[in-house]
């Protein structure tokens, strides 16, 4: 039980942290472009196959779905607070 705990930690933390640049390049290109949706698509296979290896459940998908979204809004955040000092 301790141990899927901490699988499931490790891959939410692991998908915020990876979502975190991509958040930051997403944030300077045009909105609906094509390297915009890359930005946002990129890390999810490597974020599926990491669930896939620690045999965590899909009823954890929710939870790194939102840790994913929260990585590309706070790179996103990042970018914008680098560039106006």
């Amino acid at each position: 039980m301790v141990s899927i705990l901490i699988y499931i930690l490790f891959l939410t933390l692991t998908a915020f942290i990876l979502n975190l640049p991509f958040g930051y390049f997403r944030s300077t290109s045009a909105k609906f472009s094509f390297s915009w949706f890359l930005y946002i698509h990129v890390p999810i296979p490597f974020i599926i196959v990491l669930r896939w290896a620690l045999n965590v459940d899909y009823r954890v998908v929710p939870l790194v779905v939102l840790a994913a979204a929260g990585g590309q809004f706070l790179g996103g955040r990042f970018n914008r607070n680098l560039n106006i000092k």
